[in-house]
């Protein structure tokens, strides 16, 4: 086997599979005027309001310099407001606004949607169930290797 072929790579699948289902998802974000990183950001604050910069990028497994001009522009779509935490000057807290928070009625049927295109004779929800369950089991692993490199 040659570990370099590309139908050899265990990682190029899930690479296809995220972006395919990224651009599954678009319609649907187009409608409601957000890309899908707004929309991830809008999934977290809809869960709990009011959460620093910091706890947003750990939630998203995503870096401050990747979410900073992406919440910029989020707070120029007036979909958020961010403002300096009064304990710790340095700590940003990121919240909802009206305008965000509506938009969540827009989009509790987006999950439903998708699986109806993921979904078929071949495919059954046990199985996309069983491999959302494996993919995060991966990401704690690689998230635990990656803290230990740069540790």
């Amino acid at each position: 086997m040659d570990n370099l072929q590309l139908s050899n790579q265990v990682c190029f699948p899930i690479y296809s599979a995220s972006r395919l289902i990224t651009k599954a998802y678009k319609p649907f974000l187009d409608e409601m005027g957000i890309t899908y990183p707004q929309y991830l950001v809008l999934m977290v604050l809809w869960e709990n309001d009011q959460l620093t910069v910091n706890q947003i990028t750990e939630k998203l497994l995503l870096n401050t310099n990747t979410i900073s001009p992406l919440l910029k522009r989020m707070e120029k779509f007036e979909l958020i407001k961010r403002t300096r935490s009064a304990e710790d000057e340095r700590s940003v807290i990121v919240q909802l606004t009206s305008k965000g928070k509506r938009l969540k009625d827009k989009a509790k049927p987006i999950p439903e949607q998708l699986l109806k295109i993921l979904l078929n004779d071949n495919i059954e929800l046990s199985e996309v169930l069983q491999l959302k369950e494996m993919l995060n089991h991966w990401i704690e692993i690689l998230t635990e290797n990656n803290k230990n490199k740069t540790a």
